[in-house]
């Protein structure tokens, strides 16, 4: 699977180590993703998602089913 937030479509950034001799070599910034279950009230059932941290803390505040309602308008989330 992809290195993917399945909520806000997060993903890895390119970049560049720099050294202290200003040498640039390419790198990747990948997102802070974690496996995660949730239970929906709504649809009685449980699913698991790989979201970001950042995704977390919106769930945290606004809610389950209000991130995935979101998500799903943006064609994030597809199930």
């Amino acid at each position: 699977m992809s290195r993917v937030c399945e909520l806000t479509g997060k993903k890895a950034m390119v970049g560049n180590n720099v050294s202290h001799a200003l040498n640039r070599t390419k790198r990747k910034f990948n997102a802070n993703l974690t496996t995660k279950r949730f239970y929906l009230p709504e649809e009685d059932r449980w699913i698991t998602l790989k979201v970001s941290t950042s995704a977390l803390k919106n769930i945290n505040k606004k809610g389950i089913s209000a991130v995935i309602k979101e998500a799903r308008a943006k064609g994030f989330l597809t199930k």
